[in-house]
């Protein structure tokens, strides 16, 4: 029996460590936001009432046994001394402690749900299958599965769908919100540590449900307003003859169907904008490091990464994808 508690101990010691840098899978308590601040400490005081209540009922269990080994009144019905525990640990104690817990709760949902007086930022979010538009309404700033904020200052987020019920979630910085077709639910975050962190999908939405990611980029307030500023900006120009080319290549090809890059003739608005695409942490709904081999992995065969993305596989030639690759890896 020892041995094994001694396994399950190491492992819940193991899950209160701080979390690496580098984690894939995101834990509400590993908390940088005050809005998941709040719901760790719902979870943490949840779960101390729940173990005080265990303690509670083995104490009682333990005190009836220890009792029921005592001589034994003649007559068993005139023996009321039980009868306050059972007022005391069955009526007041439950009454109190889930009044105090309901209490709590509420004050905590109230203060998740009201948005503040005042935002230095909204951003609209938009879900579709599998990936999220992102958009800056005051500053005409438009990108996908990448999240910018500043640290330190309140975030609206307005976010709806485009298709089904999407819920947008980033456990370390707020709770989740879902995104329902043809209505606009809001949240705010206010995140407190400068970072980048994963966000998900977390209400079943398809096939990719699971790959249909985000990352938040957490900046100070001057990198931040300089990232707005760029993020602003056209697609830079083409400067190399290969660039040239490969400006080329997207224009003239299916890509400029669905995708826009601003200051080109490419106006598709079915899929993700480009314009800095190489500016972004992630590709693919946050699946892949935005790189040269991801990018032309994706191109190529969007399917081995996402089967049944909507996104039909590049038919380009070695040349044609060497330049396009230099021209989008340009976009910054």
């Amino acid at each position: 029996m020892k041995r094994a508690l001694v396994p399950a101990l190491v492992l819940a010691v193991a899950g209160c460590r701080e979390a690496p840098e580098d984690r894939q899978t995101p834990s509400t308590l590993d908390a940088h936001g005050t809005g998941a601040q709040r719901v760790a400490t719902e979870m943490w005081v949840q779960f101390g009432a729940a173990a005080f209540g265990f303690a509670i009922v083995v104490a009682f269990l333990a005190v009836a046994v220890f009792r029921s080994r005592r001589k034994r009144p003649a007559d068993p019905l005139a023996d009321t001394g039980g009868v306050s525990w059972v007022v005391l640990g069955g009526i007041v104690l439950p009454i109190v402690v889930l009044t105090g817990l309901f209490v709590f709760s509420a004050r905590n949902l109230s203060a998740l749900t009201k948005p503040p007086k005042a935002s230095a930022v909204e951003v609209q979010i938009t879900g579709h299958r599998w990936w999220w538009e992102v958009r800056y309404p005051e500053q005409r700033v438009v990108t996908a599965n990448q999240v910018v904020v500043p640290v330190g200052q309140d975030v609206l987020f307005r976010i709806t769908s485009d298709d089904v019920i999407h819920s947008f979630w980033a456990p370390q910085l707020q709770r989740k919100m879902d995104a329902i077709p043809g209505t606009v639910t809001s949240t705010w975050w206010h995140v407190t540590k400068p970072g980048l962190y994963r966000g998900v999908c977390s209400e079943f939405c398809g096939l990719e449900h699971g790959r249909m990611q985000f990352m938040v980029q957490a900046l100070p307030e001057g990198e931040f307003r300089a990232w707005l500023a760029g993020a602003t900006l056209p697609a830079r120009k083409p400067t190399t003859p290969s660039e040239k080319r490969g400006e080329e290549v997207f224009t003239t090809s299916t890509c400029a169907v669905c995708h826009t890059i601003r200051g080109t003739p490419a106006g598709g608005d079915f899929a993700p904008d480009l314009t800095h695409i190489a500016s972004r942490p992630a590709i693919a709904g946050a699946q892949l490091p935005t790189n040269r081999g991801n990018l032309g992995g994706w191109i190529m065969d969007p399917q081995h990464v996402k089967p049944g993305a909507l996104m039909p596989p590049g038919k380009l030639t070695g040349p044609e994808l060497q330049s396009l690759l230099d021209y989008l890896e340009s976009l910054r």
